[in-house]
């Protein structure tokens, strides 16, 4: 089967720093190719994921450059790629909303991968695309949407990028954007209550500097708080695999979290709060636990050195593997295919 993989323009494939959807499309495409199919990744010239690409923009872009010119950008580089992908792919996976409008032009079956939390605008334009086969990246996402053909399928990780690490030492990290309803404010007080110290990851956006500056700057320190910047994979694996436990202390419906199964492939358990998919991928008293307060989490902080790393990896492996990821995709894709080429024969037979 010939698939083409739909991404932004904006961030490469895979992501050299931030890119939660970039790195999942990476994941895929090297997986669907390992099992045989033939992929074809649209992003931008500087991708270097190990497939086929093709790109529109030679150069990446992010942040965004405002949201007129971004969203024209998109729809730009994504009619394109439909465009090309309609003459030689069986099915066409897009991964941005703006696509789907073309879905109605074009006699090759969709799949779209919704990335982001539930918005009633957006899920009023899904329904007028009935036919398209809608995956969300968690049980609690699939159940705020309504679309006639739409399925779960978490995401998974490529566990041979991150190192076990058996021996902790006396710290707490948190990764992610550094933004209110990711909580880090509530890490900072969870880690302070529990008089351990904590190490801090991640990207300081435009949009949230007032928030970082006021709520996080004054408490960094550079012992009982630590901010080290952006993470890429080098340094995930030495921050998360050190690390007593992987603070996540969510204040949003959060999608999927990958942050969260990062953690756990280093070996290292996640005390969450429970926003969106996260008992879905935290499971209590093995890969972590999920609470309700930050003394909730104080009190977990406290047992966290109860769970074995190796245990902790295991059950990355076992649920969020990207095998077990690609391998319900490439299901998905063959259901689709199959129901599109029998309703063709049925709509030609009426005809």
């Amino acid at each position: 089967m010939r698939i083409g993989l739909v991404a932004p323009p904006f961030i490469s494939v895979p992501p050299a720093r931030y890119g939660g959807t970039e790195l999942f499309i990476s994941h895929l495409a090297v997986g669907l190719k390992a099992l045989g199919h033939d992929v074809v990744v649209y992003t931008n010239g500087e991708s270097t994921v190990p497939v086929e690409c093709r790109h529109l923009y030679p150069q990446g872009e992010w942040p965004i450059h405002g949201e007129v010119h971004g969203s024209l950008k998109d729809m730009n580089h994504t009619s394109w790629a439909v465009a090309d992908a309609r003459s030689d792919c069986d099915l066409i996976h897009l991964n941005n909303a703006p696509g789907l409008a073309l879905s109605r032009l074009v006699q090759v079956p969709f799949v779209y991968t919704i990335h982001h939390p539930h918005d009633d605008s957006l899920s009023e334009f899904y329904s007028y695309f009935p036919d398209v086969q809608y995956v969300t990246i968690s049980r609690f996402q699939c159940t705020r949407e309504i679309m006639p053909h739409i399925t779960a399928i978490h995401h998974g990780l490529d566990l041979g990028l991150y190192t076990l690490t058996e021996k902790k030492q006396p710290y707490l990290a948190f990764i992610g954007r550094i933004a209110p309803v990711k909580g880090t404010h509530l890490a900072i007080a969870a880690a302070k209550k529990a008089g351990i110290p904590l190490k801090i990851a991640g990207e300081v956006q435009p949009l949230f500097r007032n928030y970082f500056e006021e709520q996080i700057e004054p408490h960094i320190d550079g012992h009982a708080v630590e901010y080290v910047g952006e993470a890429d994979l080098a340094a995930k694996n030495e921050l998360l695999g050190n690390a007593l436990a992987m603070l996540f202390p969510i204040q949003w419906d959060e999608p999927f979290g990958l942050v969260m199964t990062e953690a756990m492939a280093c070996g290292t358990p996640v005390i969450a709060m429970p926003g969106g998919s996260v008992p879905e991928i935290v499971r209590d008293g093995v890969s972590g636990w999920v609470c309700h307060s930050v003394d909730e989490m104080v009190a977990r902080i406290g047992e966290a050195g109860q769970l074995q790393p190796a245990s902790i990896r295991a059950y990355a492996e076992e649920s969020f593997s990207v095998d077990r990821m690609v391998q319900q995709y490439a299901a998905l894709y063959e259901q689709v295919v199959e129901q599109h080429v029998a309703a063709s024969e049925n709509h030609r037979a009426v005809a």
